[in-house]
């Protein structure tokens, strides 16, 4: 059988159409007529397909059909495929308007405050008419979109050990991870209890399980020999958090450079708790084997440069690799 570059090499623009639409249809009577098209054509084009690979690629079912293994494989290639030739036709029919095409950026929480967001409002100067599409995620979800080319470059971390494979990492500094409550606290009037004591008797509010950040914090307590909170709000929203954290007796830990203007104002306070220290850089993530023109290239000599002149601490560590760290008030 041929390899999989040169069969994918043969597929054209409506094949691709006809697989994402019929991956999502499941029925191809309905593909067909969202295609504009007969449903015998449609049936002779699925046909087509499946010769040039010489497998079946959907089962038909009493109800619809129903994509093979390899069918799966093909529809998520299509519907990659079609959102970044529909973002390439976006790009082409904004220059001849007269625009300067468009950039999509994600960025953890944690990178927009100071370093994307002076990045970003450095670029407009220079190219006023780029228009540019900020995506705030967690690390997990920027590698997602990342890879399904729904954004062009992502600042965040990797979210597991093989993503290496596909995409390429440059450091650029890191977070200050703190822990905060509202102003007014109990926990703020007396001495602090030992950590064990914190993580048994109050509420947390803590980044989703997927995030780094958050297994960075569940790979220190375990390596202290402690329990995970027992009362946990997972939230993986900043404005979510701060309202969470405002309104209850909940601990907050999230990176210092988001907090600030509400440290600043006193809507909250910081506790002398250690925690996070084993995070590792966040940095510049793309798609291997890409080749990247302007904007994106302008986008990323001005995000490194910034990176400098911020001064963002970057610990080159391996990125998995752990140390132990003393907490404040820890037995």
């Amino acid at each position: 059988m041929e390899s999989f570059q040169l069969l994918v090499a043969r597929l054209r623009y409506k094949h691709l159409l006809m697989l994402s639409t019929l991956g999502k249809m499941g029925n191809l009577h309905q593909t067909a007529v969202v295609m504009h098209m007969s449903q015998p054509a449609a049936t002779r084009m699925l046909s087509e397909i499946e010769r040039v690979f010489a497998c079946q690629l959907f089962e038909r079912m009493a109800k619809g059909m129903r994509p093979t293994k390899v069918g799966e494989m093909l529809v998520e290639f299509a519907d990659n495929a079609l959102t970044r030739l529909d973002r390439c036709a976006e790009e082409v029919d904004r220059y001849q308007l007269g625009g300067r095409g468009q950039l999509t950026v994600g960025a953890i929480m944690g990178a927009a405050p100071d370093l994307v967001a002076q990045t970003i409002i450095e670029m407009k100067r220079h190219r006023p008419m780029l228009q540019i599409r900020l995506m705030g995620e967690t690390s997990d979800q920027l590698v997602a979109l990342l890879e399904q080319g729904k954004v062009d470059i992502a600042i965040a971390r990797y979210a597991t050990s093989i993503q290496h494979n596909q995409f390429d990492f440059e450091p650029l500094g890191n977070e200050k991870m703190v822990t905060v409550v509202r102003h007014g606290h109990p926990l703020t009037d007396e001495l602090l209890p030992p950590l064990d004591q914190l993580l048994e008797h109050w509420p947390w509010i803590l980044q989703p399980i997927t995030t780094p950040a958050r297994q960075a914090l569940e790979k220190e307590l375990e390596m202290e020999g402690l329990m995970s909170p027992c009362d946990i709000i997972e939230c993986g929203s900043i404005f979510a958090a701060l309202q969470l954290v405002q309104k209850s007796d909940a601990l907050l830990v999230m990176a210092e450079s988001v907090l600030r203007d509400h440290l600043n104002i006193g809507l909250i306070e910081m506790l002398p708790l250690t925690l996070g220290r084993t995070l590792s850089p966040f940095g510049l993530l793309t798609r291997k084997d890409t080749f990247y023109g302007e904007p994106v290239t302008g986008f990323c000599d001005i995000l490194r440069r910034n990176a400098v002149q911020l001064h963002i601490p970057a610990h080159r560590e391996h990125p998995f690799r752990t140390n132990v760290n003393t907490y404040s008030g820890l037995t």
